[in-house]
């Protein structure tokens, strides 16, 4: 049975669908039993937080999978309106990834500021004594 490259295309551009497909329901999984444990535990916080962030950054690999199905999927003697569509999906897909990765970046620099003023609550000899080794 011979498979011609355009089939042998289709198939990767599949599998790398699957992948995306498999990262999303991972991380869809993941995330809902960690706002389970944050809604019965006790530094909801800073596992909501974690949550969050991780459930992102999960998302944007999974549309970086995406996109490099659809520029395999492009890769076989492309019409100029496949090429249209698949410039569009990439624009958006890049939009919800910068605007996601931005959601990361904030969240995490948000929480660095919210867990300062505990540090700040340290006296100077406690820092000095803590900073020098046993």
């Amino acid at each position: 049975m011979e498979v011609a490259p355009s089939e042998f295309i289709e198939y990767i551009a599949l599998a790398i669908e699957a992948m995306a497909i498999i990262l999303v329901a991972f991380a869809s999984v993941e995330a809902f039993i960690g706002v389970i444990r944050n809604a019965f535990g006790e530094s909801v916080q800073l596992n909501t937080h974690a949550t969050y962030v991780r459930y992102l950054k999960w998302l944007i690999g999974a549309l970086t999978f995406q996109l490099a199905a659809d520029i395999v999927h492009t890769s076989i003697a492309p019409s100029w309106e496949e090429l249209g569509q698949v410039g569009a999906i990439a624009l958006i897909r890049t939009f919800l990834s910068y605007f996601a990765a931005r959601d990361v970046r904030e969240a995490t620099e948000e929480h660095a500021v919210e867990r300062e003023p505990a540090a700040l609550s340290v006296s100077p000899a406690q820092a000095v004594s803590a900073a020098l080794p046993d």
